[in-house]
This record gives structure tokens, sequence and C-alpha cells, in this order.
């Protein structure tokens, strides 16, 4: 994510976080970010440099509105197009979750398996990542062709490799350093 996603974000979150209303702010914001990705047309209206500021404001204003969007989720939108960005609102819809799970201790983690992990494997490995991280764990899983066995895990910048390649190598490394 850019850091211009991520200044973004981090402002909403300061909005929502002050408002107390952040749960509100979240849903509209994501329901905004896919009915822009659903609609080529809006897409195109707010992307078009010919169509002015104010031709762009109307159109969302209307949008939210009919949404039923919080107040600061529609001047949220109206800032994005003073500053020419509604190209990237998706980006800094996920941008605005990871920053809303880091302010709230959770943990986004994405776990790669070499094969679809069973609900008790699942249950083991969060709560280990748990107790490693010290925070509240939120999971997305995904499938990995390219390893034998094991899983790795991408917190953050950080990541725990529990692959069998990974124990091979380091198998393979302290057998020729010998």
């Amino acid at each position: 994510m850019s850091a211009i996603s991520q200044r973004y974000a981090a402002a909403l979150a300061d909005v929502a976080f002050e408002r107390k209303d952040a749960a509100k702010i979240r849903q509209d914001l994501s329901d905004f970010a896919q009915a822009l990705a659903a609609s080529s047309d809006l897409r195109n209206v707010l992307a078009n440099p010919s169509v002015s500021v104010d031709a762009k404001k109307s159109v969302a204003a209307k949008i939210t509105e009919k949404m039923g969007t919080h107040t600061e989720v529609r001047n949220f939108v109206f800032l994005l197009i003073d500053h020419g960005r509604t190209g990237i609102v998706d980006e800094i819809q996920r941008s605005f979750e990871s920053e809303m799970n880091r302010r709230a201790g959770i943990a986004d983690a994405l776990i790669s398996s070499a094969h679809e992990l069973s609900t008790s494997e699942k249950s083991q490995l969060i709560q280990a990542l748990e107790r490693v991280t010290g925070k509240k764990v939120q999971a997305q899983y995904e499938l990995n062709s390219e390893l034998i066995g094991g899983t790795t895990v991408r917190i953050g910048s950080t990541i725990y490799n529990a692959s069998v390649r990974e124990q091979l190598d380091r198998l393979r490394a302290e057998l020729e350093s010998q």
C-alpha cells in the first residue's frame, strides 16, 4: 500500500475514533469502495478531468445520500475528489482496515499453506500467533502450490516460515557447513 493511501486512511481513522463511530464509518467506506468498483460509469465520471469538481461532488452526494452514508465518509469522498484521489479509493479502504485493526490491537495475518488447513489446525495456528504477537490475530488463508508442506505466515513485514522447504534449506546449509 502506498504512503498516500496510508496517510488518507490514518486521517479517516483519526476521525472515526474521535467521533466514536468507527464501525459505521468502516462499513460506509467499504460500501462506497464496492459501489465504485462495481460501477464503471461512476469510476469514469470521478476520473474524468473534463467533469468539474462540483459535478463530481454532486454525483457523489447523490450516491452517498442514497446509500445512507455517514457524513464523515461523504466529506472524505469529497476530499478525495478535491485532490484527484478517487482512483485509489480501494487502496485507501484496505489501508483504513489495516489502520483500524492496528489501533484496535488486531494483527492481520496472511497464512499460506500447501493444503487446506482443518478447523483445528487453523485454531492452533491462530492461538500460537496470538501468543507470539501479543495481539488478536485476524487471518486470511491461501493455498500455495509452491510449498511442499507446512505454512508461511506474514504479519505486517514479518514472515514466519514453517514450510518444509525452509526446513530442508536449513538442514542443507547446516550439512554444507560441516
